[in-house]
């Protein structure tokens, strides 16, 4: 039998205060809780207040904030401060005043953040100038700790003018000035060259207040583009164009000058604001032309290198700054019209003959062609009047050939000295640009630099032989070949072609004689000077039936004729080489 337990449930309504236990009554108790609660400061969560540091630890920094219990903070939150330490004062940020363990949580990161944030915006409107650390370098500039808060300096704001090494920078103390706050994302954007833009702007006034035209100042070179330079004249922008570096010639201004270099310069000009300012560098060097030896005239021989290269000509230094321009005229004695890239390249060094010399205006003309022999100086020993030569053929116009015998020498075969026969509307029908030819030489003309030259007069004139093989009257065998306004071109023999007028087309039965028909053909025109033959097949039977009494007398003249061509003919074995000749040349 289980044994029964009482278990004493004590009295309800027992007043525990009323127990004087510790020796103190209500009231006293009462008045001492009172002056407890008097020693202890009143404080509010999210508020940054003062504690003092009472107690230091490798890890930890005990904070008495004047509350009933202390606060600890990581030390890493002192790393800025290496020398904290016992009894000092310290911001820091209330985020509990009791956490589930009854501990107060307090953080000085969170204090300097909040004050910093509240000072940045203080600065940023009365323009103070502030310090901070340069923690690292990131894309396009360099993170500021301005305090406590990371602030971003833009690579463009870190100086005047422009920085290559931002790794300089970091690790140091610097000066700067609060330029933009973005209240939304609470980014903080700070800037070293508005302090030094400042400082620079009264100066820049006095260097402006004292420029003068001609005026030689220092300074250093703060950029440079491929049409000049530009300095900096402390505080002041200046450009040297790349024509005022240097009195030669000058592809690059990096050729001259480098970046950060210290120069004197001289004020060309200005506008009259004075924000654009003209500097030279060349003209503090005397001109290379003043120094041109004085004994140098026309017809000397120099030697240069050529700096420029155009289609009409190259301009030669034969010493820095003077330059010579030899005309693409003045590089051959040829008149064909060539280009200078023909002669030389850019950097080639030649040898020249002056050709002008004007000091005063610093102009100089130049000739290669001079050094080399003039093909005319003996042109008539060479090629004298009716000497045989090869030529090439280099140009057409409507009256003739021109041919090249040689370098510089060029002569004119008019087109009616080209073929004794065959008549050429145009020189291309008979011969093609480029291909040789044979030539010979009719007429010198050696102060106009002309030749006249022949192509026909390497062969004899037939005509002087079918003066007499085609007598007006005179019966020939021809084949009609084509028809020209209504005529009827004939071939006859020898290669000769003969023009039988349309109403001498008629044949005795009628009918009109049609192309490729042969036929008999009597000559009633032969015009030597003209190269022209009249012929007629009418006219063959039409005088024999009007005069059948004179018929036995007007075959006597036939017979003779024939007499006369065939012995004539027969005895003309040039006459038969020249058709042959004629013929392969068609």
């Amino acid at each position: 039998m289980a044994e029964n337990k009482i278990i004493d449930q004590g009295t309800p309504d027992f007043d525990w205060e009323a127990l004087e236990l510790d020796g103190y009554s209500k009231i006293e108790r009462a008045e001492l809780k009172d002056k407890y609660a008097q020693t202890l400061s009143s404080i509010n969560e999210k508020e940054v207040i003062e504690g003092t540091v009472v107690v230091l630890t490798k890890r930890e920094a005990v904070i008495n904030i004047g509350y009933k219990s202390e606060g600890v903070v990581p030390i890493s939150e002192f790393r800025y401060n290496p020398d904290l330490k016992v009894g000092d004062t310290v911001d820091v940020y209330v985020d509990c005043q009791e956490d589930r363990t009854g501990q107060l949580v307090i953080s000085h990161r969170t204090a300097r953040m909040h004050k910093a944030w509240l000072k940045v915006n203080e600065v940023l409107k009365t323009g103070e100038v502030i310090t901070g650390y340069v923690k690292c370098r990131t894309k396009g500039g360099l993170i500021v700790d301005v305090f406590g808060i990371e602030a971003f300096l833009p690579g463009s704001q870190i100086d005047v003018k422009p920085i290559r090494d931002y790794d300089i920078y970091v690790g140091k103390n610097m000066e700067f000035k609060v330029v933009k706050i973005n209240q939304e994302f609470r980014n903080v954007v700070v800037s070293h060259k508005a302090l030094i833009e400042a400082e620079l702007e009264e100066q820049k006034k006095q260097i402006i207040l004292g420029l003068e035209k001609g005026q030689v100042l220092e300074g250093i070179v703060k950029n440079i583009t491929s049409y000049g330079v530009f300095i900096d004249l402390g505080g002041v922008d200046g450009l040297i164009h790349i024509t005022d570096l240097s009195w030669g010639r000058v592809n690059h201004p990096e050729e001259i000058v480098q970046l950060d270099e210290k120069l004197k310069v001289v004020i060309l000009d200005f506008d009259d604001d004075k924000k654009r300012i003209a500097l030279g560098l060349k003209q503090l060097q005397p001109h290379p032309w003043d120094s041109l030896d004085g004994n140098l005239q026309v017809g000397d021989k120099v030697s240069g290198k050529v700096v420029v290269l155009a289609d009409y000509g190259a301009f030669i230094e034969i010493a820095p700054g003077v330059e010579g321009l030899i005309h693409v005229s003045e590089m051959s004695w040829s008149q064909h019209l060539r280009s200078a890239q023909d002669f030389m390249n850019v950097g080639d060094t030649v040898e020249a003959v002056i050709l002008t010399l004007d000091r005063e205006e610093r102009k100089m003309s130049l000739g290669i062609k001079q050094l080399m022999p003039d093909p005319w100086a003996d042109i008539e020993s060479k090629y004298s009047v009716g000497s045989k030569h090869k030529a090439k053929v280099r140009n057409f116009t409507n009256f003739g050939v021109f041919v090249e015998l040689e370098e510089g020498v060029d002569g004119l075969i008019h087109i009616s000295d080209l073929s004794w026969q065959k008549k050429i509307k145009h020189p291309s029908e008979f011969c093609k640009i480029g291909e040789e030819m044979e030539v010979v030489v009719l007429e010198i003309d050696r102060e106009n630099r002309r030749i006249s030259l022949g192509h026909k007069q390497l062969e004899e004139n037939p005509w002087d032989v079918f003066e007499s093989v085609f007598t007006e009257g005179s019966e020939h065998q021809g084949t009609i070949i084509e028809t020209k306004d209504k005529s009827g071109i004939v071939s006859l023999p020898y290669g000769v072609e003969g023009i039988c007028p349309a109403k001498h087309l008629k044949k005795e039965d009628g009918s009109t004689a049609k192309v490729e028909e042969t036929l008999n053909f009597k000559v009633i025109e032969f015009n030597k000077d003209a190269k022209k033959i009249v012929v007629s097949h009418t006219r063959t039977f039409e005088d024999d039936d009007q005069r059948p009494a004179a018929a036995s007398k007007a075959k006597a003249p036939n017979k003779v004729a024939q007499n006369i061509e065939k012995s004539t003919l027969g005895d003309l074995d040039a006459l038969t080489a020249l058709k042959k000749s004629m013929d392969e040349n068609k």
